[in-house]
């Protein structure tokens, strides 16, 4: 992973929206970040769970006419990915450090300073949002406001390290196989279109399937490990100033965590919305 603190700028025609990828270097590694829109509007930074990307985490999102036309009129799109979780990404080497949360907040706000943006509205998913969340805590003047899906703010409990560590074990010794997808898959999605014997999985899950074929199981591990580090953060909630806006599926592994996440901010800068049948990841299923 390069030191430098310079950037280079990659054409190259992503998947959906046509966005730009820049690869910037920053004192603790290198981060893609696609960009998409003018530049000149207000910045939307987004960060995604664990083992995904932009594609993954986002498209529905974004392919959603009316959400995209709210969004895209408004905003410019800054998607940055967790390291080693961009598309068409090398595998990390095994001796780098695995950069702890502090560290990938780090990151943001030399993303930020490259782009030569000021305050900015932020977008995470589940461990991005917490990331969002910290980095929020830690540049308060450069978040207006966070929309948290699925959020996380506590340590892991012992069930979520347990499944963290059943994760672990996987991607170290075999890989993105079969089993840990089904795991990642029921992080993000909720069991009524992840199908079963009888009902075949919908296509979203399927389309999500396809794309962690492509992940590097060592880049999802750092950043796995990184996330399972992962400090308390409730008692700084109380601080934030800024305007957040929690979405949370009823159907969530961390639907607890995101009510005691919005209990512990000020009620006159936050907002709660529960999503029926749906699972952490508001942002494909509905």
């Amino acid at each position: 992973m390069a030191d430098s603190k310079d950037s280079v700028s990659v054409d190259m025609e992503t998947i959906y929206l046509g966005g730009k990828e820049h690869i910037v270097r920053t004192g603790r590694g290198s981060v893609s970040v696609i960009v998409y829109g003018d530049q000149g509007k207000p910045a939307l930074v987004t960060y995604p769970d664990l083992a995904l990307n932009h594609v993954s985490c986002f498209q529905g999102l974004f392919l959603c006419p009316e959400a995209a036309s709210l969004l895209l009129h408004n905003f410019c799109i800054y998607h940055i990915s967790p390291p080693g979780h961009e598309l068409g990404a090398a595998a990390i080497c095994p001796d780098d450090p695995v950069p702890s949360v502090d560290d990938l907040t780090d990151q943001i706000i030399e993303v930020l300073n490259y782009f030569r943006l000021g305050a900015v509205m932020c977008m995470g998913v589940t461990a991005g949002a917490y990331i969002l969340t910290l980095f929020a805590m830690k540049y308060r003047e450069r978040v207006l406001g966070l929309i948290l899906v699925s959020p996380l703010c506590k340590a892991p409990s012992w069930t979520e390290w347990l499944y963290n560590k059943v994760m672990s074990n996987l991607l170290y010794f075999y890989g993105m196989c079969g089993l840990l997808k089904d795991c990642l898959l029921q992080r993000y999605f909720s069991k009524e279109v992840r199908g079963s014997a009888e009902v075949p999985e919908s296509d979203i899950v399927q389309a999500c399937r396809r794309l962690l074929d492509e992940r590097q199981s060592i880049n999802v591990l750092r950043f796995l490990q990184a996330i399972d580090r992962r400090p308390d953060i409730t008692e700084g909630l109380k601080s934030l100033k800024c305007r957040i806006l929690v979405f949370v599926g009823e159907n969530s592994p961390f639907h607890s965590e995101a009510i005691h996440m919005t209990s512990k901010l000020d009620r006159r800068y936050s907002a709660l919305v529960e999503v029926q049948a749906c699972g952490s990841m508001v942002t494909e299923e509905q």
